[in-house]
């Protein structure tokens, strides 16, 4: 009977181990023959997808990648680092962050040695919120990640900045706008590959999460990206976009702000706003009902700041 139990008990183990490595395969698509870019599925971290929802960018430079995200854990970021094996033989040498949020920068552990890279405001958030984030990781995974801890970086980008470096022999401009989707947001654009990477500030067929934004500044952001020589756009999250994509994002935003505007100066509640607003385009996104009743509150909030 023992030995029965024990067998079951080693069945039960076997299975939670097998799944907890299936995690989803990026899709992996070829801009050119130094920039990759690596989907990730959509959705929330869920046990089904091992906390793996966000996309990254593969740069291979002349001796090393330049990773831009690394994922949201460490099992995530080993499980890029094989895709990227699959790639390239070169190692990893630097990582560049876009913002803060744990689903895009919890991976940089699993990259021993390479410089990582980032806003200034991103670095302070990874510092006070790292943990945090990865307590929120294990919560909506459903499992520990005690290999997972914060790596803030070690090289910082003023707010409100743009530089030009030449990193592994590849010519980048990272751009930090006045605060968007987050206080800390960079955006990455490589001029002779005509590609621009955008963290969450660029997300495609999915609702845009405002939680830890600055709506209005995010309009300006949109605008502004559309001003870059970009043939492909890396968007945080969902497929690859065109500049006519991002034209419409930031319609979309525009006049959403628009419209809650409008209603605070009728004299409405956030609620109430809610009914006057043409949401016929963002219902078609994915995680809407999710995510526009936070929005919401989230721009009302900014109104009535701007005018008070």
């Amino acid at each position: 009977m023992r030995r029965v139990f024990l067998g079951f008990l080693l069945l039960i183990v076997s299975s939670v181990a097998c799944a907890q490595a299936q995690i989803p395969e990026p899709k992996v698509v070829k801009i050119n023959e130094r920039v990759y870019a690596l989907l990730g599925p959509m959705g929330l971290p869920s046990s089904h997808n091992q906390g793996y929802m966000v996309n990254s960018t593969v740069i291979i430079g002349d001796q090393g990648v330049i990773l831009v995200d690394s994922g949201g854990t460490d099992v995530v970021g080993k499980h890029l680092a094989k895709a990227i094996a699959k790639i390239t033989p070169k190692p990893v040498t630097h990582i560049i962050n876009t913002h803060h949020h744990g689903d895009h920068h919890l991976g940089n552990v699993a990259f021993k040695g390479a410089q990582i890279l980032s806003s200034e405001q991103c670095r302070e958030l990874v510092e006070k919120t790292g943990m945090e984030w990865v307590q929120i990781m294990e919560s909506l995974v459903g499992r520990k990640f005690p290999g997972t801890r914060p790596m803030p970086a070690t090289v910082i980008f003023p707010g409100e900045s743009s530089s030009e470096r030449s990193i592994q022999g590849v010519k980048m401009q990272l751009w930090v706008p006045l605060g968007a989707h987050t206080p800390g947001d960079m955006m990455v654009y490589l001029p002779d590959d005509n590609v621009l990477i955008g963290g969450d500030i660029l997300v495609n067929t999915t609702t845009p999460v405002m939680r830890d934004g600055h709506v209005r500044n995010w309009i300006a952001a949109l605008a502004k990206a559309q001003d870059f020589d970009a043939a492909t756009i890396v968007p945080g999250h969902g497929p690859l976009m065109t500049k006519a994509d991002v034209a419409k994002l930031h319609k979309l935003l525009a006049g959403f702000y628009a419209g809650v505007e409008t209603g605070y100066r009728k004299g409405l509640s956030d609620s109430e706003i809610r009914n006057t607003l043409d949401l016929s385009e963002w219902k078609k996104l994915k995680e809407y009902e999710t995510n526009m009743g936070g929005n919401i509150s989230r721009a009302y909030l900014e109104v009535e700041a701007a005018n008070f």
